[in-house]
């Protein structure tokens, strides 16, 4: 084989490539919040304005996410360390690849959402907290899975049966209780 041939893939688009080709610059922005309080329903609707928009954008969270690559995880505070890393290691390939990664999770520990931070080039990780009383987000409660941790059916649920630490220093919050989604 000649050596014209072997080229290193890592060497011949890079990430700055990609941004003047996408005229936007790529970076995660990581919704975190308990359940229901409206993490994917904000992160489609800004996909939606970005796609408008005519940038690069993809949502990623637990309908996409769970069904596919996490599968073989459950809820236990090791399972979703793992798949909140498994998440951030795929939102920095869609950076790398000149996206901007939406993702949308729970993401119930600071040193995990830290951790995918930390993964990105400063400045790639925008922290969204959607913050939302868990009385509200109980009563938001579509797949009734706050009744199901409160009769003890789901164990490690957070805000119930888990913990839920809320980011200390977000660049965003969102207080969906008193807001609506545009």
């Amino acid at each position: 084989m000649s050596k014209s041939f072997l080229v290193s893939p890592k060497l011949s688009i890079m990430k700055k490539d990609r941004q003047r080709l996408n005229k936007h610059k790529p970076t995660v922005i990581w919704f975190t919040g308990l359940s229901g309080a409206g993490k994917s329903t904000l992160a489609y609707k800004l996909n939606e304005v970005l796609f408008n928009r005519k940038v690069q954008s993809y949502v990623l969270d637990g309908d996409n996410i769970r069904q596919g690559l996490n599968s073989n995880l459950g809820f236990s505070p090791e399972d979703r360390e793992e798949n909140i890393r498994r998440i951030g290691e795929v939102a920095k390939l869609f950076v790398d690849a000149g996206f901007i990664a939406i993702s949308a999770f729970i993401s119930p520990y600071n040193k995990d959402r830290q951790r995918n931070r930390d993964i990105v080039e400063a400045g790639e990780f925008i922290e969204v907290y959607v913050k939302c009383p868990l009385e509200v987000c109980e009563k938001r409660d579509v797949k009734g899975m706050y009744k199901k941790a409160r009769a003890g059916i789901i164990k490690e649920f957070t805000g119930v049966s888990a913990p839920y630490e809320a980011p200390e220093n977000p660049e965003i919050v969102v207080e969906t209780d008193k807001l609506d989604v545009d």
